[in-house]
């Protein structure tokens, strides 16, 4: 027998998440300058029964009228085949200025609302069962006070880039910690998260790798994320080589590692889509199915003018 005086979980992570960029950090918001509409989904262990499905979509643009990006963003977690839930709903503004004549900031608050819930007449126990006729007995675990929990929640997020090659950030989320239990004589939290994201890109165009396209370029990045006691540390590159781009991560926590994740990504016009594949190297691998993760994003045409706004240069997944 397995006993637990505590369990620990994170939020939802995304291996593209430069492909969502709220997500990532509220201070990419209007990022790009131009109107954008984001779509995630990501589908985690899909082996196991009822795993791990998450969703997302955001809207940001940038505002001339109040020298910044505003965004909403949307997030909804399926635990279980949805026996555990959780939703989110944002909106940020990030107010984006020039420390010199290099260097483009932006720095976000975020305000949103976050609600667990949990489908306490669809879990089954132990003491449900009945040796001849199945799951048909009354439970005696104690009903949760409240199986519907929502509370405000709010983030900080800062980002910079030097002209077109090094870009970093940090993003704070969970500021207050609000209390999540479901029931009301446990001290249940949602942990801070802190995440940290850097990256350089080096122009490939004109050199000896010859000239591909609008856009050749090799561009290695670094993530760091914790909240609580979780601690994920991704390492990886894009190679774009217009429309085309190529991506490779490898994923670990300081226990152990975790997955290495190929991605396929293509920009052309308006459109960008991205596929990418967490195949698993822990003691999961060959039982957890990996995990699959599909975006997409359409820029709408850019309606301020570009000359005086510095757009924060990131990578596209």
């Amino acid at each position: 027998m397995l006993f637990m005086e505590q369990a620990f979980s994170q939020d939802p992570g995304f291996s593209q998440f430069y492909a969502n960029p709220l997500y990532l950090n509220p201070a990419l918001a209007g990022s790009g300058v131009c109107p954008r509409l984001i779509l995630n989904y990501r589908n985690q262990w899909p082996s196991l029964s009822k795993g791990y499905v998450t969703y997302n979509g955001s809207y940001d643009q940038y505002i001339g009228a109040i020298a910044g990006g505003v965004g909403i963003l949307f997030n909804a977690d399926r635990a279980g085949g949805g026996h555990l839930n959780a939703t989110s709903i944002s909106a940020m503004y990030a107010y984006k200025f020039n420390i010199t004549s290099k260097v483009a900031a932006s720095a976000a608050l975020e305000v949103g609302y976050y609600q667990r819930h949990i489908a306490w007449e669809k879990l089954t126990f132990e003491d449900m069962i009945d040796p001849q006729n199945g799951f048909v007995l009354p439970t005696s675990e104690k009903q949760p006070d409240n199986p519907t929990v929502g509370v405000p929640d709010f983030a900080f997020g800062f980002i910079f880039s030097h002209e077109k090659n090094f870009f970093g950030g940090v993003a704070v989320h969970h500021l207050t910690q609000p209390k999540i239990g479901f029931y009301s004589d446990t001290k249940s939290k949602l942990d801070m998260k802190i995440t940290g994201h850097a990256g350089y890109t080096f122009d490939l165009r004109g050199s000896t790798y010859g000239d591909y396209g609008k856009e050749f370029s090799l561009s290695p990045n670094i993530l760091y994320q914790q909240q609580g006691q979780f601690h994920q540390l991704n390492v990886g590159m894009y190679l774009n080589i217009e429309p085309i781009v190529f991506g490779c991560w490898y994923r670990m926590n300081f226990e152990n590692s975790d997955a290495v994740i190929p991605m396929v990504g293509v920009h052309y016009l308006n459109l960008k889509a991205g596929y990418s594949y967490d195949a698993t190297i822990s003691r999961l691998k060959g039982s957890s199915g990996g995990a699959h993760e599909i975006s997409f994003a359409w820029q709408f045409p850019c309606i301020e003018k570009r000359r005086h706004i510095k757009a924060i240069k990131c990578p596209k997944f």
